[in-house]
């Protein structure tokens, strides 16, 4: 069972990302206020979890939350900024549109930037231990899993529907018999040593 809350005082919002690793496709963030006498066995690391489970989980979450909201960062603004601050940014995105007070906010893994001296908890695995971040994780892996799919149906080569831009060996070859999309991340991709093909 996850943990309800990380102190039992104030208001706490759960922040998680999805999409850092991919080679294509925006990251994705949620914040989530999640009831603290609502525990949910079900809830977990949205990884954890097969997808039926996840979007059946989404609704859940939609209707039983205090408060969320699920924000990304394209492309573009990724190769700009890198993607750790493209995430930390998505996450301020998030938080910026929750409606309500919080005092507190817990965030899966070891990096976030202070956002209005409220206070944080960087909390490694966190998406597994505490509700909220949770409830986040599930957010932003199944509005990014959906955007992918959508953009599958314009780029339908790539095969996004099932691997959601992330490097697999059918993706890396098709990208290296098509090209690239602006939907690409080209630094990612020069990493791994693709540079071929034409951009459109």
């Amino acid at each position: 069972m996850l943990l309800p809350f990380f102190h039992k005082d104030g208001i706490e919002a759960g922040c998680d990302e999805a999409g850092r690793g991919p080679l294509a496709g925006p990251v994705f963030a949620a914040a989530v206020i999640w009831p603290k006498d609502l525990e949910v066995p079900e809830i977990n690391d949205s990884k954890l979890l097969n997808e039926k489970t996840r979007n059946k989980l989404r609704l859940y979450i939609e209707e039983n939350a205090i408060a969320f909201a699920v924000n990304k960062i394209n492309v573009e603004e990724i190769e700009k900024i890198n993607i750790l601050q493209a995430s930390i940014k998505a996450m301020h995105r998030s938080l910026d549109q929750i409606p309500i007070r919080f005092d507190r906010i817990l965030v899966d893994g070891n990096k976030f930037k202070n956002y209005r001296s409220i206070e944080h908890h960087t909390i490694i695995k966190g998406d597994s231990k505490f509700l909220s971040i949770a409830a986040a994780s599930i957010l932003a892996k199944t509005y990014r899993d959906e955007f992918m799919i959508k953009l599958h149906e314009k780029h339908p080569v790539y095969n996004w529907k099932n691997n959601k831009g992330y490097g697999t060996q059918e993706h890396i070859q098709s990208i290296l018999e098509n090209g690239l999309t602006r939907h690409h991340r080209k630094s990612f991709c020069y990493k791994l040593g693709i540079r071929y093909g034409k951009l459109f």
